[in-house]
Order: structure tokens, then sequence, then C-alpha cells
């Protein structure tokens, strides 16, 4: 069954909308990293909101809250892995926040994975710039983090509060919760 212009219509401007989200997402990340190297780099930490936030780069072989430190090629082919799954979905989104959510997502999945790719010490084994710690210079509060796993997270918050208030990524509206009874009338 093929599906009406109107609806095939809608997943072509949500394909558009997750590319276009994740496109933003990717530049955004690419180049404040290219500018966090060329101007932080070697350089002491830059204190900036009065300490709520500092700008010094690092350079992470391992995945968020360095987790996973040497095992770079796999978080690699996990990254490549959730591309494809997202790049697969895409035909069949008819929601416009999910396509936000996933654009996100891919977005932040794609930039973390170009600096694995093409950063030293070689293709897969390329450690990811961070460079925003937030309220110490070193991320012993928080860990040191970049633009594209800012994406991720907010591209995973926005698809949870979907998820959870019962909206698919194919437009439809599912139930929020287990079913409820309908109370029977009393007879008389």
């Amino acid at each position: 069954m093929t599906p009406s212009p109107h609806v095939a219509g809608a997943g072509r401007r949500r394909t558009r909308l997750l590319a276009a989200t994740a496109a933003v997402a990717l530049l955004l990340d690419v180049l404040s990293k290219v500018v966090a190297v060329a101007f932080l780099e070697g350089n002491p930490p830059m204190k900036l909101l009065g300490g709520a936030l500092y700008l010094v780069v690092y350079r992470n072989s391992g995945a968020a809250f360095s987790m996973a430190t040497g095992l770079t090629w796999l978080l690699s082919l996990i990254a490549l892995g959730v591309v494809v799954v997202i790049v697969r979905l895409a035909p069949r989104l008819r929601s416009a926040p999910w396509a936000v959510g996933l654009g996100l997502v891919l977005g932040g999945a794609l930039g973390n994975l170009v600096d694995r790719l093409l950063r030293a010490p070689g293709p897969l084994r390329g450690h990811v710039v961070d460079f925003l710690s937030l309220l110490a210079p070193d991320g012993s509060v928080w860990p040191v983090f970049n633009l594209a796993d800012s994406a991720i997270v907010c591209g995973g918050v926005v698809l949870v509060a979907l998820a959870a208030t019962g909206r698919d990524f194919d437009g439809t509206r599912g139930p929020r919760g287990p079913a409820k009874k309908v109370p029977e009338r009393a007879t008389e």
C-alpha cells in the first residue's frame, strides 16, 4: 500500500528537518572545536560567567565522563551504528519533535565521530576535543564536554520526553502509561 501524497510529503518535510537539525549541530560542533583548538590549546583556562564556565581544551579518548578510555575504535563503531539507525528511521518520520530530537542526536554523534576518524592519533583512534567545563577548569565538578555532547544529551531528553508522553515517531499518539479501565455503569 503506497502512502498518500500528503503523508509522503510530511515524511519528506520531517526528513529534511532532521537533516537540517543534524547539519546545524554538526557544523556548530566542528566550528567550535576548530576555534577551541586554535585559540585555547596550550593556554590557561578562560574563565567565563564568574567561574560558572571555563573554556579549556582536553583530548578525550573515551566516551562521556571519560568512560571506555582506550576503546575509541569501539565507540566509533557504536556512533556509526547510531548514525545508520537514525538514517534508516528517517523516511518513516512524521513528527517534527522526533525529527528535531533525532537530528540533535545524529549531529552530535557525527560531530564526535568526525573527531574519532580524523584527529590524532589516527583513524578510529582519534581523540575527541572537549573544551567546556562547568564550575571548575579541570572537569572536577562536571566532566569537560563539547557541543556534540550537548546535542546528544538535549536530543536524548527530547526523545525521552516524547516517548514518556506517548508521542510516536510516526506522528501518532499512543497511550501514556498503563491502560485505564472504564468504570462500569451501576445497574438500577
